[in-house]
């Protein structure tokens, strides 16, 4: 083994170290130093790399794997939402009536109160909080609370007020208002209808935007994340102040995650004039797709199916599928990568036929593709012989394994049987297509444990549904552990992150427990215990 030339900063020893290096897959110890992989091997051996000031750290049979990529988390969205009510472990609309009645006996008069998390599907009895349960509990102050998929929220009277949102009030393009049988506002709002209370609230200011990125950064850091793909909500107005944002800490050398920033779609046009490309940046800042929606979500059946819920009609398409094409077509000239959100079955057809018919355009052409694949993010719901069709195109496939087990419930009641092609991970992995895991948080929380146990087990983490969920879609952990670090730094071209061997970044995670020797069951109770980025210990429990 060659020496490094010069003396490591730490070394990992008496360990598991899964390197997701198909040449060297498996090794007892790691020498890290000036922020790469210095060596990889046999505990004697890289021992004796050692200097006066390396720190080695004995493992004591702990796994090491690389660093942990979210390739879809809303991380704006989330990091400031932090500070809002968490509404994700209720069991009933009481108890979201009680949290908020606490909240606005703790704000000054008129604040506004925001949260996010409630999932009606797993509550003891399944009623969505409407105007009048949140008026009751906060009378004095505007009320916003999302849903836990962000496509659909809750709204009292004063936030409908101070949105101008009343009986007179058209439903805005790809949103809906609900409405009660006199024709008023019932506060709850589907997609677009969202914004329209959203932008009656104030935008916070740089500092506070800096302050709650340093925090989220922090948090992901225990979970083990140390790469991010931000993505933008539809119609987004946040999408600069973010840039700026992840900018700003570049900058300063603050940014401590791996950040790929997504661009909004309805921006196309500035984009391409910018000159723009999917990938530019530098180490730890790069331009990301370009994000745009084809549907909505389960929970609000917004997402476009081919056949009706089986207690709503077929959702809704969020964007003119001709008008769709033809911007993934520019974008893809360009030298630009799109991501496109696609939960319903038909909206998941849609995107395929979109995609056929665009490389069928390419090799007409002769036109190259752009450097980084194309994207559908969550391929929530999709048939057998529309998934076969996804092996011939050059497309990544973004899906979120937490998402699952919220929509358990939901998914049975919303299509039944039909249930069997949801997240279907076994055979989009079949595909050869490459699969990426991500939280979409705040939807789901961003530990990605969680998310691998349930890839590998179709259970929540109390081991319900007892069989698995549709257990015929089971993948393996050594799978799912690819899917969220070698996978998406190979879609993504980030040849040094991803696998840990010499010369890479030594961006690691280190679990508590082998993940790939113990029970699946068990890996719900591992932890991260310790988080190293770009070489440095930014997280640390032995």
């Amino acid at each position: 083994m060659p020496s490094p030339l010069f003396s490591p900063d730490l070394i990992f020893f008496n360990g598991a170290i899964a390197t997701q290096n198909s040449g060297q897959p498996f090794a007892q110890a790691v020498a890290v130093g000036n922020g790469r992989i210095l060596a990889v091997g046999e505990d004697n051996d890289i021992l004796k790399l050692a200097g006066a000031g390396t720190e080695k750290i004995d493992l004591d049979g702990r796994l090491v794997v690389p660093g942990f990529i979210d390739t879809h988390i809303h991380f704006y969205e989330w990091a400031l939402n932090r500070q809002g009510l968490r509404l994700d472990d209720l069991t009933c609309i009481e108890d979201l009536a009680s949290r908020l009645q606490q909240a606005a006996a703790n704000q000054p008069t008129g604040r506004w109160i925001m949260g996010q998390g409630w999932n009606e599907t797993d509550w003891t009895a399944p009623r969505m909080p409407t105007r009048d349960v949140l008026d009751k509990a906060a009378p004095d102050h505007p009320v916003l609370l999302w849903r836990c998929d962000l496509h659909l929220a809750a709204a009292n009277s004063p936030a409908l007020k101070l949105a101008g949102i009343d009986a007179d009030t058209p439903d805005p393009p790809e949103g809906r208002i609900e409405r009660d049988a006199a024709g008023n506002p019932t506060g709850i709002l589907r997609e677009l209808a969202i914004n329209l209370a959203r932008d009656a609230v104030a935008p916070p200011d740089s500092d506070q935007i800096m302050r709650a990125f340093a925090d989220a950064t922090g948090a992901l850091h225990r979970r083990g994340v140390t790469g991010i793909v931000d993505v933008r909500l539809m119609n987004d107005k946040d999408g600069v102040s973010a840039l700026q944002t992840f900018q700003k800490m570049d900058a300063t050398g603050d940014l401590a995650l791996r950040s790929w920033v997504s661009l909004p779609g309805e921006q196309l046009d500035a984009i391409i004039g910018l000159g723009l490309r999917t990938g530019f940046g530098g180490d730890r800042l790069r331009i990301g797709h370009v994000k745009y929606f084809s549907d909505g979500g389960m929970g609000a059946r917004t997402a476009w199916m081919i056949d009706p819920f089986l207690d709503a009609e077929c959702g809704m398409p969020l964007m003119d599928m001709d008008c769709l094409a033809n911007d993934v077509d520019r974008a893809d000239a360009a030298g630009l990568s799109v991501m496109i959100h696609a939960v319903g079955d038909r909206a998941n057809r849609e995107l395929i036929d979109l995609f056929e018919n665009l490389e069928s355009r390419r090799n007409r052409s002769g036109r190259p593709r752009p450097a980084i694949s194309h994207r559908i993010e969550h391929v929530q719901m999709i048939r057998p012989e529309d998934a076969d069709r996804l092996g011939r195109l050059h497309l990544a496939l973004c899906v979120t394994p937490s998402n699952m087990v919220l929509d358990m419930n939901l998914i049975d009641a919303a299509v039944g049987e039909k249930g069997r092609w949801c997240y279907a991970f076994r055979r989009l992995l079949d595909t050869g297509a490459p699969v990426m895991f991500s939280s979409d948080c705040p939807v789901c929380d961003p530990a990605p444990l969680p998310a691998i146990h349930a890839a590998a087990t179709r259970q929540r983490s109390d081991g319900t549904p007892q069989s698995g969920w549709h257990p015929e879609e089971r993948i393996t952990v050594a799978e799912a552990l690819a899917a969220y670090t070698a996978t998406p730094a190979k879609v993504h071209q980030a040849n040094d992150l991803g696998v840990i061997a010499p010369g890479k970044k030594s961006d690691l995670v280190v679990l508590s427990e082998n993940i790939l020797e113990i029970e699946p069951s068990r890996i719900s109770e591992t932890r991260v215990d310790m988080t190293v980025f770009g070489g440095r210990i930014v997280h640390r429990e032995i």
